[in-house]
C-alpha cells in the first residue's frame, strides 16, 4: 500500500465510523472536511473503498430512492451503494488512531490525524505533536543553514520566498508548542482537542484547515444539506 492510499483509507475509515455514507457523499466530506484531500477524485476513492470492502472493513448496502436521486446528475449513474464499517473495520481504524510511527508526522498523514484528534488518546495525541514538532525543528534547522550558505547568491524575491518558508514552518512550531502545552495540563483548546467538542469550530492554524475535533460521535454526522 502507498503512503497516500494508506491515508485515504485512514480517513475513510474514520468518516465512517461517524456514520454510513454513499461515494459521493465520502468524496464531499473529503473535500470540506478534510482539505489535504480536495485533489482526490472519484477514480481515486472508489478502488480504496472496493479494497476496504475485500479486506472486511467496510460492507455495502443499497441505498434509499431519494438518496439515488440526489446523487444521479452528479455522478452520471445512480448512486444506489451505501458503505458501513464493519466491527472488523472499526477495530482497524481503532489500530490505526494508535500507530504513531514517522509517517504519522508527515505533512498530509498528519493532517488527517489530526482531523481524528477527537478520537484519539491523549497519550497518543502527545506523541504525535511532539513527533511532529521534532520533525518541523530538524526542517526549520536544515532551511537555516541553507539560507545561511546561499543568501549573497540569492536574489531578493527568492530570498523573500525562502523566509516566507521559514516563517510558515515557524508558526506551525508555535502552534504545536501551544497544543503540547494545552494537553500536558489537561486544558480544553477552545473548541477542542481535549474535552468536550464543538464540532462547528476549526483549528486556524491546522494544516489544511482541519476540523478540531471529533470526539462524540453523535454530534459530526453529515448535515442535513449533504447531497447523498
Amino acid at each position: 500500500m502507498s503512503r497516500r492510499s494508506g491515508i485515504l483509507e485512514f480517513a475513510v475509515l474514520g468518516l465512517l465510523r461517524e456514520s454510513p455514507m454513499h461515494g459521493y457523499e465520502l468524496r464531499k466530506r473529503l473535500n470540506t472536511s478534510l482539505g489535504v484531500f480536495r485533489a482526490f477524485s472519484y477514480g481515486t476513492l472508489y478502488p480504496c473503498l472496493k479494497t476496504l470492502v475485500a479486506s472486511g472493513w467496510l460492507i455495502e448496502e443499497s441505498g434509499g430512492a431519494s438518496e439515488d436521486a440526489l446523487a444521479a446528475p452528479l455522478t452520471g449513474r445512480r448512486a444506489k451503494i451505501v458503505y458501513r464499517l464493519t466491527a472488523e473495520g472499526k477495530e482497524h481504524f481503532e489500530e490505526l488512531l494508535s500507530q504513531t510511527g514517522p509517517d504519522a508526522y508527515e505533512d498530509e498523514h498528519f493532517a488527517a490525524r489530526f482531523a481524528f484528534f477527537g478520537q484519539t488518546s491523549r497519550d497518543v495525541r502527545m506523541r504525535v505533536l511532539e513527533g511532529r514538532r521534532s520533525r518541523l525543528e530538524e526542517r526549520l534547522e536544515k532551511m537555516r543553514i541553507s539560507l545561511a550558505r546561499t543568501r549573497e547568491r540569492l536574489d531578493d524575491y527568492t530570498l523573500e520566498l525562502q523566509r516566507h518558508g521559514m516563517e510558515s514552518v515557524e508558526r506551525e512550531v508555535r502552534w504545536l508548542n501551544e497544543l503540547i502545552e494545552s494537553e500536558r495540563a489537561g486544558r480544553d483548546l477552545k473548541g477542542a482537542v481535549s474535552g468536550e467538542p464543538d464540532s462547528q469550530d476549526t483549528t486556524s492554524g491546522a494544516p489544511g484547515g482541519l476540523p478540531r475535533s471529533r470526539e462524540d460521535d453523535s454530534r459530526t454526522g453529515p448535515s442535513d444539506d449533504t447531497a447523498t
